[in-house]
């Protein structure tokens, strides 16, 4: 058996935060460099990756490939915390500063500014965002892989692939991948005739067929002076013939739902990315040197990784497959925290993969191979196959997880099934899990002082703002798996409690808001057929529909202001100034009617008594439930403090939810509360 080999390449090492001291942490350093990596495609530890098998070898018979990788370590290791907190970046983007830091975007944080509120810096956490998708092109800092294509002996693969795209402007090119960001598989032949390309108004309508000569595989290239024997167009731009472009001739409607089905070429082996998370972290937590001789930058016992989304669902693969033990047989994360994932996992381990997409919600990217049973941490019996599975089987290896997920998860994203069996039944989870419905809030957490906007849907977008349980739920992990001190209980809805309820029950149970649409019902999952080769990764489209009906899914019950009953609610959701969902309804032209990807609403309470009788609104309206602002932030304070009690917020983030409040009293676009009893009082 032949071992595998990693090797770190620093590129740069700079002061990071102009070397501001973080609590007793102290400076911090940026190290960013690429991970290169060597594994045995026979070996136990990596052979499931597919299509390992057809990747080229070097002169020692192992596969290559290499992986970017950021690092903000303390200076002083033994300064830190001992542990190390892996970003499972998003799309090529660091995300976990923004949500536990508080901080602004950014894929090169160099700045004090960069760092935000500090959080994880004044903890002493390392700090490594590693990339683990292989098919992100270069730019905006986003971090790549280099990662070997698939061939039959030095052929090519090819094979049959479906894309959608959903325009939300005017547009006449895009990317076959569907994201400009991502690399595409070319198409074998630009001859149109051999693709199908339909467009339908909503996920069940009709398709209608566009009939060959109105596309063709181009790109629209923009820029004076383009010209050239192969290029049509206008001097400000030109189409050029293009394998991985799809162009439609008077632009794509936006709003419609387009298919593109067409025969592929060269797949990246896409399933090397688990490994190279498993390696890098791997290393880095039990490696002292690397087959360069290099030491290891890094000085941790326990490693930690959270993801959002895709990465949230990246995290629940990995641990499925059965990569969080490395090639010694080792745990490799501790504690895993997979957020805003639903119950789905990744289109990744799979020839001609789509890593970039969405998984799937009621209105947008069908036939998305993410959602696939097992759902749930917990053994259970898919009841329309007979197959009993869950997503943790390796006791010796497996991580304490927290899953976290919002509103929104279980209107787009299927949420219910984390926690159900097949059928909707309350299904018990492992001593070493927990699960937390953060009620009423949407899958991205609105920044602080944000105001909402509505974009093409029918509400302003849910504002609730969570970040601060993202802290407690890090604190609390690392209590758990340091010292056996067990976390917060479950927060989830139930069958039991009557918390967990069918759309039927939760319509009957929501307020009748004037002019308010509500959703027709929660995304469902269907149960497809993806042909012959599906347990090898080599799948087979357009799918098969063997059940129409599928899984049964289940929403949060509401109160009388439409809010969520179960689950942790945040400072803004207990003391209220609107209901607060996870859905949105997109706006006409959009797709009318249907809920809008991972949107939710904020939907403002009537402002005084007055306004509530003339709308006929039958919540209460805001001066009824507070008097003056002074009335609003007490509640806010005292909302904080219960959270701070059942272990769901760190103290230090009380004083910034209270300015929070106070700067907002209520969103900027409406009537402010006054600062005393009288109405006529100057607003704040």
């Amino acid at each position: 058996m032949l071992k595998n080999k990693i090797s770190l390449e620093i590129v740069d090492r700079v002061p990071f935060a102009n070397g501001y001291e973080f609590g007793t942490t102290g400076p911090y350093e940026k190290l960013k460099g690429w991970a290169h990596f060597a594994v045995d495609p026979k070996g136990n530890s990596q052979k499931s990756v597919v299509d390992i098998d057809k990747a080229a070898l070097n002169e020692e018979g192992l596969v290559e490939f290499s992986a970017e990788f950021l690092m903000l370590l303390p200076i002083n290791p033994d300064k830190g915390n001992e542990r190390l907190f892996f970003d499972w970046g998003n799309r090529g983007n660091v995300r976990a500063l923004q949500f536990f830091n508080d901080a602004p975007h950014s894929n090169d944080p160099i700045t004090a500014d960069d760092a935000g509120n500090g959080y994880l810096m004044r903890r002493g956490y390392s700090f490594v965002w590693g990339a683990w998708q292989g098919d992100i092109l270069p730019g905006d800092g986003r971090v790549t892989m280099k990662i070997p294509v698939a061939t039959e002996k030095g052929s090519p693969i090819t094979g049959i692939v479906h894309q959608e795209f959903i325009p939300g402007s005017p547009t006449a090119c895009f990317a076959l991948s569907g994201r400009a960001a991502t690399r595409s598989h070319p198409t074998v032949s630009r001859d149109t005739a051999q693709a199908l390309l339909t467009k339908r108004r909503y996920a069940e309508g009709e398709r209608i067929t566009i009939p060959e000569e109105d596309w063709e595989y181009a790109q629209v290239i923009s820029g004076a002076g383009v010209s050239g024997e192969t290029t049509r167009g206008s001097s400000e731009t030109a189409i050029l013939p293009s394998d991985e472009f799809i162009h439609l001739h008077g632009g794509f409607q936006p709003g419609w739902i387009y298919d593109l089905i067409y025969e592929a070429r060269d797949p990246l082996i896409m399933g090397l990315g688990h490994i190279a998370v498993r390696d890098l972290v791997g290393f880095l937590k039990y490696g002292n040197k690397d087959s360069q001789g290099n030491h290891n930058p890094v000085k941790i016992k326990k490693a930690f990784g959270w993801g959002r989304s895709q990465t949230g669902r990246c995290i629940r693969d990995f641990i499925y497959r059965g990569f969080n033990c490395d090639s010694g047989g080792r745990q490799v994360f501790d504690g895993l925290l997979p957020h805003v994932s639903g119950a789905g996992r990744m289109w990744l381990n799979h020839r001609f993969a789509n890593a970039v997409s969405m998984a799937g919600q009621q209105y947008e990217d069908h036939f998305i191979y993410a959602d696939r049973f097992p759902f749930s941490y917990a053994e259970c019996e898919d009841h329309l196959t007979g197959k009993t599975d869950a997503i943790l089987t390796r006791p010796d290896t497996d991580p304490l997880v927290m899953h976290s997920q919002t509103a929104t998860e279980y209107w787009q994203r299927r949420g219910s099934l984390v926690h159900t069996d097949t059928r909707g039944n309350d299904l018990p989870q492992p001593e070493t899990v927990r699960i937390y419905l953060w009620a009423s809030s949407q899958h991205s957490s609105s920044p602080i002082d944000s105001a909402p906007e509505k974009g093409i849907c029918t509400n302003y977008s849910n504002i609730v703002t969570t970040s601060m349980i993202f802290r407690a739920m890090l604190d609390a992990m690392d209590a758990w798996s340091t010292n056996g001190k067990q976390p917060p209980d479950s927060q989830i809805p139930t069958r039991k409690d009557g918390t967990l309820i069918s759309y039927e029950e939760w319509r009957a149970q929501f307020p009748d808001i004037p002019a308010n649409m509500v959703p027709t019902e929660p995304a469902s999952l269907k149960l497809l057929d993806f042909g012959p080769g599906e347990d090898e990764g080599i799948l087979s489209f357009p799918p098969q529909i063997i059940d129409n009906d599928g899984y049964t899914i289940l929403v949060p019950s509401s109160d009388e202001d439409g809010n969520d009953v179960p689950g942790i609610r945040a400072p803004m959701v207990q003391a209220p100034m609107g209901t607060y969902v996870g859905w949105n309804i997109r706006a006409r032209g959009h797709g009318y009617g249907a809920t809008y990807e991972f949107n939710g609403s904020y939907i403002p309470f009537p402002d005084s008594p007055e306004e509530r009788v003339f709308t006929h609104d039958p919540r209460s309206s805001v001066l009824e439930r507070y008097k003056t602002s002074d009335e609003y932030i007490a509640a806010i304070k005292a909302a904080c403090e219960r959270l701070v009690a059942d272990g769901l917020m760190i103290e230090e983030d009380i004083s910034q939810a209270l300015i929070t409040a106070s700067n907002w009293g209520r969103p900027r676009h409406v009537t402010r509360l006054p600062e005393n009893t009288s109405k006529e009082k100057t607003m704040f």
